[in-house]
C-alpha cells in the first residue's frame, strides 16, 4: 500500500475551515453577548436579587393590645370579642402609569384610607344572625406589581380572547363587539403572578400542610384594551414588556375603551368582571365589562354597570372633556376601598353558615340515593350523569382538619321499599303562585311545584343511621363497628352500666344538678347507636322520574342543606329556566348534574361556609344577598358552574370550626362568671346587707375574687377557697391560651390553633361544671337558713355600757385636770 503526504497549501477544504474559525469565534461571541442582554433585561415573574420580600409580622405589634383586650373580656365580663389580626394584600396591577389611561393610584395612601374606614370586620352566623365572639383586626398591605408582569398578563388575556358576537355599551347604546374570556385559561398566569410577589410555589397544598405565612390576595387590575385588542395583530406585546411606555394623547385617551367589551366566564358560568380564583386571591378587573345580573325583577343583590368603578367616568366626568379633577381622584379611593371591604365580608372572612361544635374524630357521610325508578342510576361510573365519590371525598377532606378521618359511601334504595320516606316525599311537594311577565308587558299567573326540604329532614333523619350502617356495612364491614354501636340488651336496662358508656364524654358523665334523679332511657334491642366521636352527615338524593319537567326544591335550587342533612334532587329533565338574568340571557338550572350540589351541601354542612353572596343583616333580621362574588371557583348559586371549593374558601372552613370552638368556650366563660356574680349578689355581702365595697376602677367579681382568694383566713367561707383559686388559675391560663391562639391564626399555624382552640373548650367545659357543682351545693346548705340584715336594736344593757364608756371619758379629763404642775 502506498502512501500519499497531505498537501495542507493545495487541498481546498483544510483552507476552508482555517478561514471558518474567526467567524465562529465572532458567532460565540454575539450570542453571548445577546444572551447577557437578555439576562440583564427585566423578565415578567423572575425573583432578582435584591427583590423586595414580603414580610408577616405585624402580630407583634397589635400582641400587648390583644392581650389587655383578652384580660378585659375575661376578669370584667365586658363583652369584648376576641381579637384575631388579619392580614389582606391589595395588589395594583396596572396603576402605575403604565395601564389603561395611564392611570396612577398611591399604594400608601389607599392603605390609609381602608385603615380608617374599615379597621375591623366581625362575622356572623347566617343560622341564628347573632355575631360571633371574634372580630378582625385587618392589617392592609397595598403595594403595585411591575410592568413585565401587567404586559405578561396583557399577553395571556389577549390569547384566550373568543368572539362572541356583538353587544351594546350601556351608556351611548353603541353596537361594539364583544369577547369572551374564560378564567380557567387565564387563571395559570394570576397564579404565576401571586407566587412570584409572595414566594410562595406550592399554592396547591392546604394551609395546614403548608404550615407556613398563607397570604390572602386581592388583584385590581387596569389594563389597556388598545394594547391587548385581539384584532390588532402589530402590536407586539414581548418587546413592550421591556420598553417604556408612551403616554397618551387627548385623543389617545378617548379611544381607551377600544370599541370592545370583554367578560370573564369561570368554566361556563355567569359572565362577570370578579372572580374568585381556586388558589387563595380574588381578581377585580376593571377594564373588563361592565357586567349586568341577579334576579330578575328583584332590586337586592343586582350587579349593574355602576356597580363597580370605571376608569371612563373618573377621566371624563363629564363627559368626553376636561379631565378629572383631584376630588374625582379621592371618590375613585373610595370606592376601591369600599369594594375591598365587600371582597373581604364575603369572600376573605365571610360569614360562618351553621355554628358547629365538633370534637369528633370520625365523620362518616353516606350518600343514600333515593329513587322511584329502575331506569338508570347515578352512583354507576361513566354517565355523563353519574356522580364522582372520590372527588367529593378529596375535597371534603380539604376541609377537615389533620387528624379527623372522612368516610364517604354510596349506595342506592328504592323509595317503594321505604314507604315512611315515600310518604314524606309526596307530603313535602309543595306548590306556590308566580307572577311573571311575558314578552307582551303582561302579568301572567302559573303554579310552580317545589319540594320543602324542612318537612323531608323531618322523616329523614330518623331513617339516617340504619340506611348509613347498611351502607357502610356493604362497603367495609370493619368500619361498621367503628363508627355504630349496635345495643343486645333487653328492655329492663337500666342505661347506666351498659357498654355505651364506653364512648361517652368525660364530663358527660358528670352531674350537674348535684344528685337530681335521671330520667331513666328505655333502650330498645336492636337499636343503632353512633359511637363517641363519630358524626353522621347524610347525604339524601332524590333521584325521580315521571316529575313535574321544572320541579325545583325552595328558593329554585337542587339543595337543601341543615347543619346535620343534605337533600339534593336529581331528575333528567332538560334544563330549568330560573328567575336569575346574566346580561340578556337567563340562566338554567341542569337538573341531571348533582355533583356540584352534592359539593355545596357538604361544604355548609361538615365546615360552615356561606355562599360568597350571602351575608347575615341585623338590621333586615335576615340574610341578604350581593351577586357581585357570584362567579368563581366555589359551587354555589346559579352563577356558579364548578364541582371545586377554591383555596381561600379551604381555608375559611378550617377556620370556622376554630371559631365555633372558640365562641362557645367564651360564651360558657361568661356564663360560668354569671352564675358566680348571681350567687354573689343573692348571698355574699356586708353584715348591713350592702354589697363588698372597694376601689372604684375594680369590678364586683375583683373585689370578691381579692376579698376570698388574696385573704385567707380560717373562720367559714361562703366560697370555698379551692373554687376562687382554681377559677383565678383557669383565667390566667386562658389568657396565655388564647392570645397563641389569636398569634396561630394570624400565623395560618392552623394545626396549632385546632389544637389550641379544643384544649380551650374542653376546660371551659370542665371548669363551668365544676362551677356549678359547688354552687348548688351552697345553695343546698343555705336552704337551712334564712339571712335577714337589720340595725341594732337598743336596749337598758346598751345605756349601761354607754355610761360606763361616759364616766371613763369624765374620769380621764379629771385626772389631766389636776395632774397639770401649773395649777
Amino acid at each position: 500500500m502506498t502512501c500519499f503526504p497531505l498537501d495542507l497549501a493545495n487541498d481546498g477544504a483544510p483552507a476552508m475551515a482555517s478561514t471558518s474559525l474567526p467567524i465562529a469565534h465572532a458567532l460565540v461571541i454575539a450570542l453571548s453577548l445577546l444572551a447577557f442582554q437578555s439576562e440583564s433585561k427585566p423578565q415578567a415573574f423572575r425573583r432578582d436579587p435584591g427583590h423586595p420580600q414580603w414580610h408577616h409580622g405585624a402580630f407583634h405589634d397589635v400582641h400587648d393590645t390583644i392581650r389587655s383586650d383578652v384580660r378585659r373580656m375575661l376578669h370584667s365580663r365586658a363583652e369584648v370579642p376576641f381579637q384575631v389580626p388579619l392580614e389582606v394584600n391589595v395588589v395594583l396591577v396596572g396603576f402605575n402609569g403604565d395601564g389603561g389611561y395611564r392611570y396612577s393610584v398611591d399604594a400608601h395612601k389607599l392603605e390609609e384610607v381602608l385603615k380608617i374606614s374599615f379597621p375591623a370586620h366581625r362575622p356572623s352566623c347566617l343560622e341564628t344572625g347573632e355575631p360571633l365572639d371574634i372580630e378582625h383586626q385587618i392589617v392592609y398591605n397595598a403595594f403595585p406589581a411591575g410592568q413585565p408582569e401587567l404586559i405578561a398578563l396583557e399577553k395571556a388575556l389577549k390569547e384566550a380572547m373568543v368572539p362572541a358576537g356583538n353587544t351594546r355599551e350601556t351608556e351611548f347604546g353603541r353596537e361594539v363587539r364583544l369577547f369572551e374570556v374564560d378564567a380557567t385559561v387565564v387563571e395559570p398566569v394570576f397564579q404565576r403572578l401571586y407566587s412570584y410577589i409572595f414566594d410562595t410555589d406550592n399554592s396547591a397544598v392546604s394551609a395546614v400542610e403548608l404550615d407556613r405565612q398563607v397570604p390572602s390576595a386581592i388583584f385590581v387590575v387596569n389594563f389597556d384594551k388598545v394594547r391587548m385588542d385581539p384584532r390588532n395583530k402589530e402590536i407586539d406585546l414581548d418587546n413592550l414588556m421591556y420598553e417604556k411606555i408612551t403616554q397618551l394623547t387627548e385623543d389617545d385617551m378617548q379611544k381607551q375603551e377600544g370599541d370592545y367589551i370583554y367578560r370573564y366566564r369561570y368554566n361556563g358560568g355567569g359572565a362577570s368582571q370578579v372572580w374568585l380564583g381556586s388558589g387563595r386571591y380574588v381578581v377585580i378587573d376593571l377594564s373588563a365589562g361592565p357586567c349586568t345580573y341577579g334576579k330578575i325583577e328583584t332590586e337586592e343583590g343586582t350587579v349593574s354597570s355602576r356597580t363597580l368603578p370605571r376608569l371612563r367616568h373618573i377621566m371624563f366626568p363629564r363627559g368626553f372633556g376636561a379631565p378629572s379633577d383631584h376630588s374625582t381622584h379621592d371618590v375613585f379611593v373610595g370606592q376601591l376601598a369600599c369594594l375591598v371591604s365587600t371582597t373581604i365580608e364575603h369572600v376573605i372572612a365571610p360569614d360562618v353558615r351553621y355554628e358547629t361544635v365538633d370534637l369528633t374524630t370520625r365523620l362518616l357521610l353516606p350518600i343514600i340515593v333515593l329513587q322511584n325508578h329502575n331506569r338508570y342510576n347515578i352512583i354507576d361510573k361513566g354517565h355523563n350523569y353519574s356522580i364522582n365519590i372520590e372527588a367529593i371525598e378529596a375535597h371534603v377532606k380539604k376541609m377537615v382538619h389533620e387528624g379527623q378521618e372522612v368516610v364517604i359511601v354510596g349506595g342506592s334504595h328504592s323509595l317503594h321499599r321505604h314507604e315512611k320516606l315515600a310518604i314524606a316525599v309526596s307530603k313535602a311537594m309543595r306548590g306556590h303562585s308566580l307572577q311573571e311577565t311575558r314578552n307582551d308587558g303582561r302579568f301572567h299567573v302559573h303554579t310552580k311545584t317545589y319540594l320543602d326540604g324542612a318537612i323531608l329532614k323531618e322523616e329523614m333523619e330518623r331513617s339516617a343511621d340504619v340506611l348509613a350502617a347498611g351502607l357502610l356495612e356493604v362497603a367495609d364491614p370493619s368500619l361498621s363497628s367503628k363508627f355504630f354501636l349496635r345495643q343486645h340488651w333487653n328492655d329492663e336496662s337500666d342505661g347506666t352500666n351498659d357498654s355505651i358508656l364506653k364512648h361517652k364524654p368525660i364530663w358527660s358523665t358528670h352531674d350537674k344538678k348535684g344528685g337530681k334523679k335521671k330520667k331513666k332511657i328505655v333502650r330498645k334491642q336492636g337499636d343503632l347507636y353512633r359511637t363517641y366521636g363519630t358524626r353522621v352527615i347524610p347525604v339524601f338524593v332524590l333521584s325521580l322520574a315521571d316529575v313535574d319537567p321544572n320541579l325545583m326544591m325552595e328558593d329554585e335550587s337542587l339543595v337543601w342543606t341543615s347543619k346535620d342533612v343534605v337533600i339534593v334532587l336529581e331528575h333528567q329533565n332538560q334544563q330549568i329556566p330560573l328567575s336569575y338574568v346574566s346580561e340578556t340571557q337567563r340562566r338554567h338550572a341542569q337538573p341531571s348534574q348533582v355533583q356540584r350540589h352534592i359539593l355545596a351541601g357538604l361544604a355548609s354542612a361538615v365546615a360552615g361556609l356561606s355562599a360568597p353572596y350571602e351575608k347575615a343583616s341585623h338590621v333586615h333580621e335576615r340574610p341578604v344577598v350581593n351577586w357581585l362574588w357570584a362567579a368563581g371557583c366555589h359551587p354555589f348559586g346559579p352563577f356558579s358552574n364548578t364541582s371545586q371549593v377554591s383555596q381561600m374558601l379551604q381555608d375559611v372552613a378550617l377556620r370556622n370550626s376554630i371559631y365555633a370552638r372558640v365562641d362557645s368556650a367564651l360564651h360558657k366563660i361568661r356564663d360560668t362568671s354569671e352564675a358566680v356574680q348571681t350567687f354573689a349578689a343573692a348571698y355574699l355581702k356586708t353584715p348591713l346587707g350592702e354589697p363588698v365595697k372597694g376601689k372604684k376602677n375594680k369590678t364586683t367579681t375583683e373585689l370578691w375574687v381579692e376579698k376570698f382568694y388574696k385573704k385567707t383566713t380560717n373562720l367559714p367561707e361562703p366560697f370555698p377557697h379551692e373554687l376562687v383559686d382554681r377559677l383565678e388559675n383557669f383565667l390566667n391560663n386562658l389568657e396565655d391560651q388564647l392570645v397563641d391562639l389569636s398569634s396561630s391564626l394570624y400565623g395560618h399555624r392552623l394545626q396549632d390553633a385546632h389544637l389550641n382552640s379544643s384544649e380551650i373548650l374542653q376546660s371551659s367545659i370542665f371548669t363551668q361544671q365544676y362551677v356549678d357543682h359547688v354552687l348548688a351545693n351552697e345553695r343546698e346548705k343555705m336552704k337551712c337558713c334564712n339571712i335577714e340584715y337589720k340595725y341594732p336594736v337598743q336596749s337598758s344593757q346598751t345605756y349601761v355600757y354607754g355610761g360606763i364608756l361616759l364616766a371613763g371619758f369624765v374620769v380621764y379629763f379629771i385626772v389631766i385636770f389636776f395632774s397639770n404642775p401649773v395649777r
